[in-house]
């Protein structure tokens, strides 16, 4: 039976945590499984740092260190449908529309005897939890189990004030907008197509060990000849997160927009057809 005429796509889920997701996509093409997974790391929309105005930096590292390091820390998105792209507001620079503001301010101080005190740490960390969001849905990822994401060391006597823009984007754009950290993508584990091509040196088994994927398929019979009309059927997926959504999202997010693309895809061939129809009279 032809799988491209078996019901559509099907997705199997193998594996789903807090953040991080593993599925078989199966009954499709190679070329739309790619599509899904260039989706899912640079069109799926987040929230990220974009703009930083800094009112005090006496610390070590310069405005723009400083900015750099604060764009690329993730920001929860998982209410991100409601803001606006910036190009879409009707605003002149930025509103709560299309924004959000994070602040930060640190002062170091301590007293004369710590000053003196040489068993008392003075160095001062400031970590993403300094970040204080003006809306609850958009704001540094954390977990409790994790250490928050450091942005400078600060001494005594230092201060660091500043106020941060965080805005929608993609990572098409600039990665920071990216939900993920990565998208793992296999097809094939036994190589039967002979996609790729191995540098062996002795032993291709003991240099090229088949993934754990492999266990769904059946081994290659090397007395089977060659199938040139083959075509890839199971594809496995993995992705982790950055946190700023929940793995199923991302997946379900770019699907819904690879849908779109194709939709608007039908209907611009569907009006040139009419039109040539018109012209033509055909």
């Amino acid at each position: 039976m032809d799988m491209y005429n078996n019901g559509g796509p099907e997705v199997s889920i193998r594996s789903l945590k807090k953040d991080s997701m593993k599925f078989v996509l199966t009954n499709t093409d190679l070329s739309v499984a790619n599509a899904l997974r260039r989706i899912m790391i640079a069109e799926v929309p987040t929230m990220a740092i974009d703009m930083v105005e800094i009112e005090t930096n006496s610390t070590v590292l310069t405005d723009e260190f400083i900015a750099h390091r604060l764009g690329m820390i993730p920001l929860t998105s998982f209410d991100v449908d409601r803001i606006q792209y910036t190009r879409d507001c009707t605003c002149s620079h930025y509103c709560p529309n299309c924004s959000v503001e994070l602040h930060l301010h640190v002062k170091v101080t301590v007293d004369y005897e710590e000053m003196n005190d040489p068993n008392v740490d003075k160095t001062r960390q400031v970590t993403s939890m300094d970040l204080i969001s003006v809306d609850d849905s958009v704001r540094p990822v954390s977990d409790d189990k994790l250490h928050p994401i450091l942005i400078v060391k600060m001494r005594p006597g230092q201060e660091l004030k500043l106020k941060c823009v965080a805005k929608k984007g993609v990572a098409k754009e600039h990665a920071k907008w990216s939900p993920v950290y990565g998208v793992a993508f296999e097809y094939d584990p036994y190589n039967k197509l002979r996609h790729s091509h191995y540098w062996i040196e002795e032993d291709e088994k003991l240099e090229w060990g088949v993934s754990a994927n492999a266990a769904e398929e059946t081994p290659v019979d090397p007395n089977e000849p060659f199938d040139y009309n083959a075509k890839p059927e199971k594809f496995y997926i993995e992705l982790e997160t950055s946190g700023c959504m929940k793995p199923e999202d991302v997946v379900l997010r770019a699907m819904t927009i690879m849908q779109d693309k194709l939709g608007g895809l039908q209907i611009k061939l569907d009006d040139e057809f009419k039109e040539d129809t018109q012209r033509w009279g055909y």
